[in-house]
């Protein structure tokens, strides 16, 4: 028998790990907007490489054997009836609900509409454009900008990349200059310009981009790995902007419970937990959500649970591929981080971008 309706609203990899996770013992709902699962490590190197398109796409059908899979678009949050509101005027109850939303990351690295058939066709566009662009500039220069800046290099040996960040260090949010060192060094060592202290905007004319030193750089194509928006415009919409805070993510206690409520959870990108938003936390925020929601779900039973408070992750490797077979992962070390080179990042993330880790978890097969 399994105790409570939950509701779980985004299909990401928050979203589908705390489903997983109380399939067994909720009656589980899980709430998407697209059709399949995007597996948005491997967006980068899809958006570069036809070969790749259709890696990121995992469909959901075995994720749960117990609940279900519902693709629309939720609209609001009915605390009152305790039920989620689709965009279509369909409710569905909930004795707790999880804003597992995520966040949009700028293009190539997100999931077009709401079909494979939408989002493949965006990749096929940005794969034309660096394949026809005589000079790529890429903003941006945190994990995912240096991660682009190599992919594309990789593809287009004969091409101009350049690597514009503001910052007077790559890889600054790693806290290890060693690492953005090492990142430097490979780009220019593979002839991209790497552009530093260069905060970019759009210039006059088009397919021109200006520093903020009024250097005009003409580029054919452009992309901006410039940080993350939260998936919450929909909350503000519906009147609960008070659950947010100024940056428009979702306000949760140390329980990851929402403006003080007991059966209205956020996990992942869209909280406002102080840690690095990358999967590892992603997915342990997912597992100690899961706990405290049996929790809740079994408080009056005999043997009820305790709840959990969440620590934020502060430890987890970084990993920034350099392609399919370089890079460098930062390891986390009382006094900094350590940086491990090609073969570690290689095994543990470039060569596969952890799909079939993915799969597996989605119910398929790794291959």
């Amino acid at each position: 028998m399994r105790d409570g309706d939950v509701v779980v609203i985004g299909g990401g990899y928050a979203g589908v790990r705390l489903a997983k996770r109380l399939d067994a013992t909720a009656r589980v709902t899980l709430v998407d907007r697209k059709e399949v699962f995007f597996h948005r490590i491997a967006s980068l190197r899809a958006g570069v490489h036809p070969e790749w398109s259709t890696t990121p796409f995992i469909p959901y059908d075995r994720l749960l054997p117990n609940g279900s899979v519902v693709m629309g678009k939720v609209v609001r949050v009915d605390t009152a009836e305790r039920q989620v509101v689709l965009a279509t005027g369909d409710r569905i109850p909930y004795d707790v609900v999880v804003i597992a939303t995520g966040a949009d990351y700028p293009e190539p690295a997100r999931f077009t509409g709401t079909t494979v058939e939408e989002a493949a066709k965006s990749f096929a566009e940005h794969q034309r454009n660096i394949a026809t662009a005589g000079h790529v500039l890429v903003v941006g220069g945190g994990p995912s900008g240096v991660e682009l800046s190599a992919e594309i290099r990789l593809a287009r040996p004969e091409a101009k990349v350049t690597l514009a960040h503001s910052g007077p260090v790559l890889l600054h949010s790693t806290g290890s200059e060693r690492a953005g060192r090492k990142a430097r060094a490979w780009l220019e060592s593979h002839d991209v310009e790497v552009r530093l202290d260069a905060f970019m905007s759009p210039g006059n004319d088009f397919g021109t981009y200006r520093d903020a030193h009024g250097t005009v750089i003409e580029a054919d194509a452009s992309y901006w790995a410039t940080g993350t928006t939260p998936n919450t415009l929909w909350l503000r919409l519906a009147g609960q902007g008070d659950w947010l805070n100024a940056s428009g993510h979702v306000k949760v206690d140390r329980m990851l419970r929402v403006d003080g409520r007991l059966d209205v959870f956020a996990v992942g990108d869209v909280n406002d937990i102080s840690e690095p938003k990358i999967t590892p936390a992603a997915i342990a925020q997912a597992d100690l959500a899961a706990h405290n929601i049996r929790a809740f779900l079994t408080s009056s039973g005999r043997h009820r649970k305790q709840p959990r408070s969440y620590r934020p992750l502060h430890r987890s490797p970084l990993i920034v591929p350099f392609g399919s077979a370089d890079g460098l992962t930062v390891v986390p070390v009382f006094g900094g981080g350590a940086v491990l080179g090609g073969r570690t990042t290689t095994v543990a993330k470039a060569k596969t971008l952890m799909t079939p880790y993915m799969r597996r978890q989605l119910g398929y097969t790794a291959a």
